[in-house]
């Protein structure tokens, strides 16, 4: 083993695959953006970071960039440290300026002197405010079209009922909207609760950047079938079959009835008909009558009601008794009429 790291040919075989092997790996750490200009070397770090320095306890500042482009030129070795380090950053120092509008100048810091920086964005304009914080309602907010048709919203309400909401005071003067939307598929048709996002919106619905507290509230909705109360009216079918019985009124005590059901089809009902046969019937009294329940309409509240028959009757006793008097009264005529001829 010993005599075959001896050979030169061997030493000289390893030196060049270590080379080409470096060659590549450098070439990998570089990235595709490296080039060579007068034996400088030239990469971009993408997405540098840029910090801003103010007073974060009672100002908002905005208009700064999250982060930029920053094109690096210079001898390969330092660009190639700089890029393996990172031991460098971007900042505006905004503590001596006014609140305001102001324009500065990113600057870099930590880099060799050796290297040209240039920036992908240089100078900006920021806004120096005020930071303010205030208290406000939320309110909650669900798309009715969420209900199943059979139900509605019946109450909807959140805890807690406000939130603290901070930011730059012409943004906090900007607020018209704080809102928890509740979300689902469609077809709900049972209460709940549910977490829901804080968004804070201006006139135009547009999300507005300032920080709530707390950022999610608790929404609890009621949700209750749907119905109206309906008329009844009483619909006589038939004549009472017994010789001597005649109806006289139908009544009920029960005015109207509940009808459950999909909207769309319960306001298109103006009354509840309820059919009821008096052919069977002798006596007066009260009767129960079941309720029909309207096509496409899910239930009633109530599955019957009594109705009142009053009735009149005549005797077949009374009859004859009428019917005799009369014989009786026409024979006496007939008697008398004899008579008087019999003394002409």
């Amino acid at each position: 083993m010993d005599k075959l790291f001896d050979s030169t040919w061997v030493l000289r075989i390893t030196a060049l695959v270590l080379a080409i092997l470096m060659f590549f790996y450098v070439k990998s750490l570089l990235g595709e953006g490296i080039s060579t200009t007068n034996n400088n070397h030239v990469d971009i770090l993408t997405d540098v970071p840029v910090e801003a320095y103010y007073d974060t306890e009672n100002l908002i500042v905005t208009g700064v960039p999250e982060t930029v482009d920053v094109t690096i030129e210079g001898p390969i070795h330092i660009v190639l440290n700089t890029k393996l380090k990172k031991d460098f950053k971007l900042f505006v120092d905004l503590n001596a300026l006014l609140i305001g509008e102001h324009r500065v100048k990113i600057q870099p810091e930590g880099f060799s002197d050796k290297l040209s920086v240039k920036l992908s964005e240089e100078w900006i304009n920021v806004s120096i405010e005020e930071k303010v914080t205030a208290e406000l309602p939320v309110e909650p907010d669900m798309k009715q079209g969420l209900i199943d048709e059979a139900y509605y919203l019946d109450s909807i309400n959140v805890e807690p009922s406000t939130v603290f909401v901070t930011g730059a005071k012409s943004v906090i003067a900007s607020i018209s909207y704080i809102k928890a939307t509740v979300t689902g598929n469609p077809g709900i048709n049972r209460s709940f609760e549910q977490e829901a996002e804080v968004k804070v919106l201006d006139t135009n619905l547009n999300k507005l950047d300032v920080l709530v507290e707390p950022a999610k509230v608790r929404v609890k909705v009621g949700v209750a079938e749907y119905s109206r109360d309906l008329p009844i009216r009483i619909q006589q079918v038939g004549t009472p079959a017994t010789e001597g019985v005649t109806l006289d009124r139908l009544t009920t005590s029960t005015e109207s009835v509940q009808v459950f059901g999909p909207k769309s089809i319960i306001d298109g009902l103006t009354e509840l008909v309820v059919e009821f046969d008096v052919t069977e019937i002798e006596n007066s009294g009260q009767y129960e009558v079941n309720l029909p329940v309207p096509t496409g309409a899910t239930r009633l509240s109530s599955s019957t009601i009594m109705i009142q028959a009053n009735v009149s009757k005549v005797d077949a006793i009374d009859d004859e008794t009428s019917n005799e008097a009369n014989t009786d009264e026409e024979t006496n005529e007939d008697v008398t009429n004899e008579n008087n001829n019999s003394n002409e």
